[in-house]
């Protein structure tokens, strides 16, 4: 069905003159005076070089989770059994912290350490900030904390579903440092996954330091809980004078994370960088000459020639010890080609 809203009708701007077909295009329409305002919209797609483990997929946390281990009442463990997922539902979260700290336990402590590192795909963001000062906002449904890691500044990045990487608690709201947040999880929580010979054995509770509740825990979004306001809020402020909006990496079939896609300008370009294309329900129509664009594979091979093309080759060079191993590999093959920004400079 076709979604639009009043701020599409009345924001009077205009179409480019001249739509993007391609990456090269696209990268030309980016650093035109036309495009002013970029909104992107990312997925999990965008973190598959960064090695970070899928909750959901065969194999993943989910599909191996063992209820029998985990610190609960026999009525939890069945729940669990049930329906892996819940483990983030707010109810039990508020009855028993322990099956989320326990179950996220190594993904909190991989993200303190680093173990998983900002892809092409985010560094895209943050150049296109730092080379061109058009990034409105950066929304992200990942919870993984990677754009973090970037230099983008922290009020340009909307966390939609929260993030592994800022801790408050659920009941008061209180923040906690995130070091501070892991040096308890490492000491109170037990390891369900055999890699930490130094954890307890038992898990024992972690207070918030304001209300004393151990209701402390990333600002995730459990499940029965709403989206951060900050969502809301800036989405209204931001949505009615994007010029282009980037979708990467998501099936958009999650909502409202999706309604980003018909709640900008009739005007504004929407490029979709995934896997397949997706969002057709929503009102997006790829068809020659419209302003819809599907840019199709990984995302990390696609941001890396759109960055090429926008002269960003050498930016790119610098950040290279700080990229996973998968971005390392695309990086390092075609700077091994010779390109480099004298090549494809579109400015």
């Amino acid at each position: 069905r076709r979604h639009t809203t009043c701020a599409q009708a009345s924001t009077g701007r205009t179409m480019p003159s001249r739509l993007p077909t391609n990456v090269s295009s696209l990268a030309k329409f980016i650093a035109s005076p036309e495009c002013r305002s970029i909104a992107i919209l990312t997925g999990a797609g965008v973190s598959v070089a960064a090695g970070i483990p899928d909750f959901r997929s065969p194999g993943g946390m989910y599909d191996t989770l063992r209820p029998e281990l985990i610190t609960a009442t026999a009525a939890q463990r069945r729940a669990m059994a049930a329906d892996p997922t819940a483990v983030v539902l707010k109810d039990m979260f508020f009855a028993n912290a322990f099956p989320y700290l326990e179950v996220r336990r190594p993904f909190i402590l991989g993200t303190r350490e680093r173990r998983w590192r900002a892809t092409l795909s985010h560094r895209f963001a943050e150049l296109l900030h730092a080379k061109t000062g058009k990034l409105t906002r950066l929304y992200t449904q990942n919870i993984d904390g990677l754009d973090y890691q970037t230099a983008l500044p922290t009020e340009k990045i909307v966390a939609v579903h929260g993030s592994i990487g800022k801790v408050a608690c659920e009941g008061c709201g209180a923040p906690m440092e995130f070091d501070a947040f892991c040096a308890e999880v490492r000491a109170r929580i037990k390891d369900l996954y055999g890699v930490d010979s130094a954890a307890p054995a038992e898990s024992t509770p972690i207070p918030c330091p304001a209300c004393h509740r151990p209701l402390v825990k990333p600002t995730t979004v459990l499940f029965g809980s709403s989206l951060p306001a900050e969502f809301f809020e800036r989405s209204v402020e931001d949505l009615p004078s994007v010029d282009l909006l980037l979708v990467a990496g998501t099936s958009l079939v999650v909502s409202p994370a999706n309604s980003l896609v018909y709640r900008v300008p009739d005007s504004a370009v929407r490029a979709v960088i995934n896997a397949e294309p997706v969002g057709q329900e929503l009102g997006i129509r790829y068809s020659p000459g419209g302003r819809d664009l599907f840019l199709g594979g990984e995302c990390d091979d696609t941001f890396l020639a759109l960055m090429v093309q926008l002269g960003w080759a050498d930016d790119l060079a610098r950040l290279d010890a700080e990229l996973p191993a998968a971005s390392q590999k695309r990086l390092r093959a075609l700077l091994a080609a010779g390109v480099g920004d004298d090549d494809f400079t579109t400015v």
